[in-house]
């Protein structure tokens, strides 16, 4: 039936026929799909594709992003509503980033919504009153998964000469502070008098300065000013690398680069060189570093080389910095943006170079919510975009390697140090037969303690890398041989002595230390094992009175990482401690000595990457040595020192372990010979966590490529972590050589899990990283 232009449906609910606009909606909700929409006259012409939204949604109120204009509906559609409000002036996202973060939803079969929602910036706050006018949201309503934080900051002005009374000693310091920086901040003034807000308002009463109140980004990465760096002369390696990517800059094609460079050759320069290309030919730079707190000097290179129009993208800055960095990125005022793997979907205007630093780093890899690969999504985007992508590394991901040994991406290697030094020497130091040191400890070896000794004596500094925090990996009971567990997880729990807690480093459960055993009451727990605040301790002991500090996420939290590294730098500290924090391209040209306490510890992981994880720290931790004037050394102590990636890491060799790892890999079927899906499923109780499992391995055995054995089904079993924040968890994982066999059977499992597991939950990770 017809009515002057409205179809009316069997269900009696109008949809607009003639000459109305319709639009696919991604909603942020765990739905693989979209959803449409009509688009009143009004808002005709400012909803396009790339633009947020405001819709209802199922009884909520919701930001989703428009996919694209259509001017009909989908078969079957018997209701539709309408779009409330528009909630961005222009497009957030450009047709290529919108383009693209739909093909990365679909790889992941991930939903949409929720993929666009993680890469948008904050919801302006004038779009928020305008939906509250129009009677949309009510007062103070905002839209779910959207905050609008902002940082205000009173900013202090010297406006005249003092005429007239005497100035006391804090207004005084402030005009000299002034004179130094022209303007500074309430918060910048605490450090300097002891009431900054009454000082600042004498002086202004007096004509002397002016105070105004403004939003500001304070962002750490441009606290201190740089000097304009001295660009280095290139070495022959360099030249041929920089001379091959710049030229496919200019040709405006495609291209991807594996930069296998070993420490310290130079790889920062050959990427500072190639992205000065792009700029000269008006593209955009992105640059991704796997944690950017952890890079703060490679920050100031661009900063030296570039100036201050940097985006530095970081978990530091609120809603309203990330917004504003992003929408400068998106109107051009900012060409180049660093930051670590969400940096990926900056709006970078015509993007030119996409560069990924350290990309065997695991901490690419999104372990929650869209478990996305930054890494091989650049590769994606940087193809889309028609920009050159630079994968660089000292220890390439196998699976990049064989990509660049089977001509898909272009190997390109510097094979030495930049500078005159060459790589450190290695020690193996076999623990079966070094048991006991001089100190007492177990694990400080004779060699390793003499290394110390000698390094100090003649004023070196060394790293020691340990990769457990706190002072016990665990605390047992002597009498019943009984491990104090988390309640939550089925993990120890480690001793914190210092903070006087056991904690759990996976939910971060923490409880005071016991006295009595929880399973037989008696009173002997002690500490079993060796972290890195009992090695502190240790060495302290040892070595007085030189001087020890420490890095991993507790110092980290309490002290920031950049001040333990400044005071390295400054030789205020002689000996660093570290968990793999210390092994994160740092360039502390004091160090002459580097000691791994337990060269085998992550061998011993449930994961098919173990041997690649251990030789990549291994080599990464190694290159923190000698990268001054005077040489380095490395030890290496292990219970396992014939363990190829012991060996070939000492050996600086990453084509033998390479070799060596690839047969292994092609034996066992594992990637790059093979693609992996993990199916994740977990409960409150076991036994329905279980069922879930099971369920879903039935509906991929069921599967015809499963049938035929292109795609193996492995599981369910318990994960090896059985119990986690209270749940039990389960997997199985797909495998097969045919990427879109392994889809197929992907796709039938994630169209289960959408039926609904309740009360379990299962989350589909293609390419999976961590295997735990």
């Amino acid at each position: 039936m017809r009515d002057r232009g409205r179809e009316v449906t069997s269900r009696g609910v109008e949809i607009e026929a003639a000459g109305a606009i319709f639009v696919e909606v991604a909603v942020p909700v765990p739905l693989r799909r979209t959803f449409t929409y009509r688009v009143p006259e009004e808002l005709s012409e400012g909803v396009v594709a790339g633009c947020r939204v405001a819709v209802p949604f199922s009884g909520r109120k919701l930001a989703g992003v428009v996919l694209r204009r259509r001017e009909d509906v989908p078969e079957g559609l018997h209701r539709i509503r309408d779009v409330a409000g528009l909630l961005d002036a222009e497009p957030i996202f450009p047709a290529e980033l919108l383009s693209f973060l739909q093909l990365a939803a679909d790889y992941y079969l991930h939903p949409i919504g929720e993929v666009l929602r993680a890469a948008a910036p904050a919801i302006p706050t004038d779009a928020l009153r305008r939906l509250r006018r129009q009677g949309f949201l009510a007062d103070r309503e905002t839209l779910p998964g959207t905050h609008v934080a902002t940082r205000t900051v009173v900013l202090v002005r010297p406006v005249g000469q003092a005429t007239a009374g005497r100035l006391g000693h804090a207004q005084s310091a402030v005009l000299a502070l002034l004179e130094e920086r022209r303007e500074v901040t309430l918060e910048d003034l605490r450090g300097h008098v002891r009431s900054p807000r009454a000082t600042v308002v004498g002086l202004a009463k007096r004509g002397l300065v002016s105070m105004e109140e403004r939003e500001v980004i304070a962002d750490p990465f441009f606290r201190e000013s740089i000097r304009e760096e001295r660009i280095p002369e290139l070495n022959e390696a360099q030249k041929t690398a920089v001379a091959a990517i710049t030229a496919a800059v200019q040709e405006g094609a495609p291209r991807a680069f594996l930069l296998h460079g070993v420490t310290g050759s130079g790889k920062t320069e050959v990427y500072l060189r190639v992205i000065a290309e792009a700029r000269r030919r008006d593209r955009g730079g992105l640059l991704l570093v796997p944690e950017i707190a952890l890079t703060p000097q490679l920050v100031a290179r661009f900063r030296a080389r570039f100036g201050d129009a940097i985006a530095v993208l970081h978990s530091g800055l609120t809603e309203r910095e990330r917004a504003d960095a992003w929408r400068a990125l998106r109107a051009r005022r900012l060409t180049l943006a660093i930051g670590a793997r969400s940096a990926l979907f900056a709006p970078v205007a015509d993007l030119g170079v996409l560069v990924v630093d350290e990309e065997h780093d695991p901490s690419f890899k999104q372990e929650e919510g869209f478990r996305y690969h930054a890494r091989d999504m650049a590769m994606l985007r940087a193809h889309r975009a028609g920009a050159v992508c630079v994968l660089g590394s000292a220890t390439p991901s196998v699976e990049s390697y064989y990509l660049a040994e089977q001509g898909r991406i272009t190997l390109l290697t510097l094979p030495e140090r930049a500078t005159v030094q060459t790589l450190p020497t290695v020690d193996i130091v076999d623990l079966h037969r070094n048991r006991s040191g001089p100190t007492g400890h177990a694990l400080l070896s004779a060699p390793l303690v003499r290394g110390i000794s000698d390094c100090l004596g003649a004023g070196g500094q060394a790293i020691l890398f340990l990769n457990r925090r706190g002072f016990a990996p665990s605390v047992c009971c002597e009498t019943c041989g009984e491990v104090v567990h988390c309640p939550a997880c089925s993990v120890a729990l480690t001793e914190h002595r210092r903070a006087g807690v056991l904690r759990c480093h996976y939910c971060d459960f923490a409880t005071p230390p016991g006295e009595t055993c929880p399973k037989c009451g008696a009173r002997d727990l002690v500490p079993l094992g060796l972290g890195t605040e009992k090695l502190e301790d240790a060495l302290s002991s040892a070595f007085a009175p030189a001087r020890v500090a420490r890095l991993d996420r507790d110092t980290a939290i309490a002290s920031g990482v950049e001040d333990v590294l400044d005071r390295l730098r400054r030789r205020e500290v002689d000996i660093l401690v570290g968990t793999q924090m210390v092994t994160k391209g740092h360039d502390i040209p004091g160090v002459t000595l580097v000691g791994v306490v337990l060269a085998d510890h992550s061998l011993a992981f449930p994961d098919f990457r173990a041997a690649e994880r251990t030789f990549q720290l291994l080599s990464q931790v190694a290159g923190r040595a000698g990268r001054g004037e005077h040489p380095g050394k490395v030890i290496f102590q292990t219970f396992q020192p014939r363990h190829a990636s012991v060996v070939f890491a000492a050996r600086h060799d990453y084509g033998a372990f390479y070799r060596s790892e690839l047969a292994a890999r092609k034996e066992l079927g594992y990637p790059p010979f093979s693609r992996l899906v993990a199916i994740r499923v977990d409960a409150g109780d076991e036994a329905r966590a279980r069922a879930a499992a099971a369920t879903l391995a039935r509906v991929a055995a069921g599967q015809s490529d499963v049938r035929d054995g292109s795609v193996r089904v492995l599981g369910p079993a318990p994960a090896p972590i059985a119990r986690l924040r209270g749940r039990y968890r389960f997997r199985l994982l797909l495998r097969g050589e045919d990427r879109r066999k392994v889809r197929r059977v992907t796709a039938a499992v994630a169209a289960r899990i959408d039926e609904g597991l309740s009360p379990a939950r299962a989350t589909v990770d293609v390419d999976p990283v961590a295997m735990l």
